[in-house]
Formats: C-alpha cells, structure tokens, sequence
C-alpha cells in the first residue's frame, strides 16, 4: 500500500472521497506557493519593459507576502469562526481575480496594490487549508501529511516557475494569467467539501481568545514563529536575486530563470515527502532545522563563484533539499503544541510569519545593495547565508535548552 493509502479511512467510497479531499487542499496550498513563483523568472523583463528601479522591482515578487501575513492569522481565526470552506472557497475565486489583473497594470503603484490585493486571498487560502489538513489527521499521520504537503508545495514550485519562464518568454504579462486557476479550483472545493459543523464553525468565545493569546506568547511557538520567517527571507533573496545575477552573468531569459529557480525545488520537493519527518525523529526535530539552516547556507555562499550551469544546478538542488528539511519540521511541531480548537489560528500565523520573511526580504536585500554597490549582487546571498547560519545556531540553542530541561 502507498504512504497516502496508509492515512486513508477503510472502506472504497470514503478512502477516495478523502483522497480527492487531500488532493484539492495540496493544490490550493501549491497556488499559495505560485504566489511569487510566476514572477520572479520574467523580472528582468518587466524592469526593462516598465522601466522599474532594480533595486526595488523585487517587491513586486514579494508585495503579497505583507497582506499575506496579515490576513493569513486575521482568516485562520475566521475560518475557526465562521467555517474553513466558507473562506478558502472565496479567496480562490479572489485570488483569480487579483492575479491576473496584474497583467494589465502596467505602472508600480498599480503593480503592487494588485499585487497586495492578491497576497490577502492567498493568505485566506493558506489560513484555510491548512486548517483543515491540521484537523483531518493526527500523530503520526499529521506528520507524514504535513510531509506530503510541503513536498506537493515545492513541487508546484518547480513547475510553476517553469510554466511562467515558457509563458512569459513569449510575453511576460501571459505568466500572470496562471493566477486563473484558482477559479476552477475554487468549484472542485465546494462540490467535493462540506461544511463541517458543531464545534470548529461556532463563534470563539472571549476566554477561548485569551487563551489563544496565552498560547501564542509561549517561547516555544514564538521561536518557531521565528524560524518560519528567517526561512522564507533566505528563500525569497534565492527567489528574486537568482534571476538577476543569472541574466547578468550568463544572460539568461525568462526560460533559463524559470528553470533554474525550479530545479531548487526538486530536493526540496523529495526530502519532504520521504525524509523530513525520519530525520526529525532521527535527529531530533531541533537538530534537523538547524541542519536545513545549515545546508541552506553552504550553498548560498558559493552562488556567487557558479557561472556554469552544471555548477548551478546541483547547489540549486542542495538549497532545496535543506529548506524540504526545516518546513514541515517546524509545522509538524507547531501542530503539536496548538490545543485542537486553535489548530488553524495557530498554523495560519505561522503561515503569516513566513508571509513576513518574504515581505521583509526584498527590503533588507535592497538596504544591503545600497551599501554594498562594488559587491553588487553576490552580497545578498552572503548576507542570506549569514541569515542562515544564525538561524541554525539558535535551532541549536533551543534544542540544548530543551534537553537541560528534561
């Protein structure tokens, strides 16, 4: 029997009706990852078609991440209100909707408030589904799940780069109408789903809210809330800058930068699926973060030293297999210590903290090439690899803090 088949409920009609449940949630998480993935390989093209400052057009593939985080917590608590289904359904239809109007904006005001507008129903999707992943499964199989989640996230992050590099090489503004498939998204969500009701769709009550707060200000989950955004900041200095310092250095186009930045995700994408959980439960789920951190940045340090493609595309799949290492950990932990009844509220701002690093990333990388010119490029990735190797010492701290404690 294969993994998923082992997590499925006994009984022909149930086991598929819970498989196509599954498979709809991954591809609404894998439309979250789609987000920026799409932009980033026809970048160099908008900057020259628009006439967009280079050291600030990398908020474009980041302006959602700031709506994002913060409407992702704001839809975990309505979604534990109100109904998971009645907030992934209409922030797929918006999501739609919003992406693909970028297409036709065509100044940077314009360009990021749709940009904006889209990174808020990106965040009531991600709110949404992974409330309901975190509810469907428990133990062990939360774990494998969560797993299979991040692999089928990664996963869309090789293809949709891919998909945005063909499309956009013939124009960069058709990459932005891959966005449209939240639609038809959004219609398999509400035939093959129902509402579920009784405790999880009734309103929170006032001391369920100062719980939640009690539950969010403990060390343990802000650590982890920590980790979810240097993570990303570290991702997304790979997702906007790669492009760049490619196109620079060896003249790649739109094709060439899709596939760069998807091939990143082919470790990730395997790791995640077959050897994040064994690792955490081999190493210890603390040690293995500070493992991702760690392989994350060995190989952001060399970027800048690779200027032949058979160099590029290993230390690509290494940067990936570390970030397919620390992501469903840190989720699969954060899981654990949230009270069933705030599963969602409590993974959705994780969701939204991560939101946070790709926001801030773009401007902390743009500071960094404004007083690093002579460096130029090669700087942001020293400056996320060193991002990196803090993030993996304090992972080490914390696991040493918790082994004095027991």
């Amino acid at each position: 029997m294969s993994p998923v088949g082992k997590l499925l409920p006994k009984g022909n009609s149930l086991a598929w009706q819970r498989l196509g449940q599954l498979l709809i949630l991954l591809a609404a998480g894998c439309l979250t990852t789609m987000t920026g993935g799409v932009v980033s390989p026809v970048l160099p093209e908008m900057i020259d078609q628009l006439h967009l400052d280079r050291e600030w057009a990398g908020m474009l593939v980041s302006a959602h991440a700031l709506t994002s985080a913060a409407a992702t917590p704001l839809m975990g608590i309505l979604a534990d209100r109100v109904g998971k289904l009645k907030v992934m359904i209409p922030c797929l239809i918006l999501y739609a909707v919003f992406g693909v109007a970028t297409a036709f904006m065509t100044t940077f005001p314009l360009l990021l408030a749709t940009r904006g507008l889209l990174g808020a129903a990106s965040g009531g999707v991600a709110a949404a589904t992974i409330g309901i992943l975190g509810g469907m499964y428990e133990g062990e199989a939360r774990s494998r799940i969560l797993g299979y989640a991040t692999s089928a996230m990664t996963t869309s992050a090789i293809l949709f780069p891919l998909l945005g590099g063909v499309v956009g090489g013939i124009n960069w503004q058709y990459a932005f109408y891959l966005y449209g498939l939240g639609i038809p998204l959004a219609a398999l969500a509400a035939t093959n789903f129902q509402e579920q009701t009784g405790r999880s769709s009734s309103l929170i009550g006032t001391g369920e809210q100062s719980q939640l707060r009690t539950v969010l200000l403990k060390p343990a989950i802000l650590k982890i809330y920590l980790f979810l955004l240097m993570a990303a900041a570290i991702v997304y200095a790979v997702v906007i800058y790669t492009p760049l310092y490619l196109s620079d250095v060896i003249d790649a186009g739109p094709e060439l930068n899709g596939f760069v930045l998807a091939i990143r995700a082919v470790g990730a994408a395997v790791i995640a699926a077959v050897g994040a959980s064994r690792l955490g439960r081999r190493l210890g789920q603390n040690r293995a973060v500070a493992f991702g951190f760690s392989l994350m940045a060995m190989t952001l340090l060399t970027i800048p030293f690779l200027t032949e493609l058979y160099f590029i595309i290993p230390t690509a799949v290494l940067f990936g297999v570390g970030f397919g290492v620390i992501t469903p950990n840190l989720y699969d932990v954060l899981a654990g210590l949230a009270p069933a009844d705030l599963r969602a509220s409590v993974l959705a701002i994780g969701t939204g903290f991560n939101s946070l690093g790709q926001f801030f990333c773009p401007i902390i990388m743009g500071l960094v090439l404004e007083k690093t010119k002579p460096i130029g490029l090669p700087a942001v990735f020293y400056a996320a690899a060193t991002i990196a190797m803090i993030a993996s010492f304090l992972s080490l701290m914390h696991d040493r803090q918790v082994q004095l404690k027991a």
